[in-house]
């Protein structure tokens, strides 16, 4: 019996301090295994890389988005852009006559309600030599004769596609047409066939006079300064000669002015 004394007098002694050991144990978690702290730090330090990496692109993107709607902005946002052009035209001169090669001249104005859309008036003149042959109808006629036409059109005009350094537009145009095909006929007139009463029944070229005249084409310009530009623009040009419909193929190409800040 005697024994069992020091046994209980170390549960006692022992009891008051075990629960100070058990909470000392719960919040003093046992060490991770050596090099997984290290192992977990270097999985996170590449992320964290990779995300500044990201924003880094993301604020360069940002900048050169800004800097080309700038650019665009300074380039496209005047009132009004005048132009001087030189034009090269395939027109047919008469009912049965071979075409003939219009040079023109071409100038306009256009008023632009926005960076895109405008409307165009312009003046052409064109020049050419006809070749009509030697018909019964040329006798004592030039045969090369020299003819012109005049046109003012109007209508409106596009940007479809806008870029800092060029753009493509759209342009139809409609209006007024003068020709002038018999001033160098030496005054056989259009070189008309007279028929059995004296009335003239076939005509080599078109008689001189007034009719519609019409434009659609596409404008690509190329920006050489903010304010001035180089342009190229395919067209099909139609007008009314002789009571008919007539459609050529053509091109203009000039400088462009643009002037008046919106």
């Amino acid at each position: 019996m005697h024994s069992f004394r020091p046994f209980a007098l170390f549960l006692a002694l022992s009891l008051p301090v075990l629960p100070v050991l058990a909470q000392s144990s719960s919040t003093n978690p046992p060490d991770p295994p050596s090099g997984s702290s290290s192992s977990q730090n270097q999985a996170q330090q590449p992320n964290g890389e990779t995300q500044g990496q990201l924003t880094v692109a993301a604020r360069i993107r940002l900048r050169r988005e800004q800097r080309r709607a700038a650019a665009i902005h300074d380039a496209y946002d005047h009132r009004f852009d005048t132009y001087a052009q030189l034009g090269y035209l395939r027109f047919t001169p008469g009912p049965n006559e071979q075409r003939l090669t219009w040079y023109a001249w071409d100038t306009g104005l256009t008023r632009y309600y926005s960076e895109r859309m405008g409307l165009n008036l312009e003046a052409r003149g064109y020049f050419g030599e006809a070749y009509v042959g030697i018909h019964e109808e040329t006798q004592g006629a030039n045969t090369r004769p020299r003819i012109s036409q005049y046109d003012v059109m109007l209508g409106p005009t596009y940007r479809f596609y806008l870029q800092p350094k060029y753009s493509i537009s759209g342009r139809a145009e409609g209006g007024w047409a003068l020709g002038n095909f018999t001033g160098d006929t030496n005054g056989e007139g259009s070189l008309c066939n007279n028929g059995p009463d004296g009335a003239p029944s076939t005509c080599l070229l078109w008689p001189d006079g007034n009719t519609f005249a019409a434009s659609v084409a596409i404008l690509g310009e190329y920006n050489i300064s903010p304010g001035i530009a180089v342009r190229l623009a395919p067209e099909y040009f139609f007008n009314g000669f002789g009571s008919t419909v007539q459609a050529s193929r053509g091109f203009t190409i000039g400088l462009v002015y643009r002037f008046g800040k919106q």
